[in-house]
């Protein structure tokens, strides 16, 4: 039997304190800045809102009913751990935003642009401790999280593409402006979630077709400190065999890598684009450290940082 540390406990209470504190700031940008304009959450949130303006249902309690069908789904393709977060993020994201309902007749913004703005930069951020940190609120939050458990793709992104009923849904009962506006929101919402939960440990995955792909290879490994991978290539036009580089990077060293590559050829052809989820070695696990590299006579300590004047 596995007994309880207090860092078994820490972490076991995370992903629930995540849940309350985003779930606190995404019920503080709904109530002071989404409904005083009639504008919509993203979500069944923002299904939750309509159902306020139509029936006058407390917005809290629209958001519990709204979830039951969804703790069925995440019962089944999340299990019983996940599950029981959900419920209880549910819980407290309704909880919250009745709690917090004083806020929508305090009239901070007068503007419904900033306003949209606003509440978008304050839901994004709350959903953004909730996924960064494990945590759950219920609603799309499940949708995104099985998705994203068996297609790899971002949670901000996934709710995105959701809400688009939820913007069919606002430009019908209101108008196109609010629809609009609402868009701006959910947009905003979901960029800045994805910023949160990456945050600078955004990865690079970089490709580099060059002539010198060894000299290249050696010194990324020397001097960034990750390996790298040789593809097999072959020109289109010239039809010689070439190494291409394959490697994943920070998004901090991307200016490092881009410095060396031109520096060692400046004709080489580079590619850098967005790695959605890295795992492995190096990233997730324990980085190999580059003592020397196979093949080649130069002393490769991992810990050094400095560019040196040549390569």
């Amino acid at each position: 039997m596995k007994t309880l540390t207090s860092h078994t406990l820490w972490e076991l209470a995370v992903p629930y304190l995540a849940s309350f504190v985003g779930s606190l700031v995404v019920a503080i940008g709904m109530n002071a800045f989404f409904i005083p304009f009639h504008l919509l959450s993203s979500g069944l949130s923002g299904a939750a809102i309509m159902i306020y303006f139509l029936t006058g249902l407390p917005v809290g309690i629209g958001i519990f009913i709204l979830n039951i069908p969804i703790m069925i789904a995440c019962y089944k393709f999340m299990g019983r751990r996940y599950t029981v977060l959900s419920i209880v993020g549910t819980i407290m994201l309704s909880v919250l935003v009745d709690a917090t309902a004083f806020l929508s007749t305090w009239n901070i913004m007068h503007d419904a642009m900033l306003s949209s703005i606003t509440g978008g930069i304050l839901a994004g951020i709350g959903f953004g401790i909730i996924y960064k940190y494990n945590g759950n609120s219920g609603g799309l939050d499940v949708i995104g999280a099985i998705v994203k458990k068996y297609y790899s793709l971002e949670m901000g992104t996934v709710t995105m593409i959701l809400n688009l009923v939820i913007l069919l849904a606002a430009a019908w009962l209101f108008s196109l402006e609010r629809a609009v506006l609402t868009f701006v929101a959910i947009y905003i919402a979901a960029f800045i979630t994805n910023k949160v939960v990456i945050g600078l440990k955004q990865r690079k995955s970089v490709i580099i077709i060059s002539n010198r792909a060894t000299p290249i290879a050696q010194v990324l490994m020397r001097y960034v400190g990750h390996g790298a991978t040789y593809l097999h290539g072959q020109g289109a036009y010239t039809m010689q065999d070439k190494r291409v580089i394959y490697a994943v990077i920070k998004l901090t060293e991307v200016a490092k890598v881009k410095e060396i590559v031109n520096k060692l050829d400046p004709q080489a052809f580079m590619i850098i684009s967005d790695a959605s989820e890295v795992v492995g070695r190096g990233f997730t696990t324990s980085p190999v450290k580059y003592h020397q590299y196979p093949g080649d006579a130069l002393s490769m300590p991992h810990t050094k940082k400095n560019m040196p004047p040549e390569y």
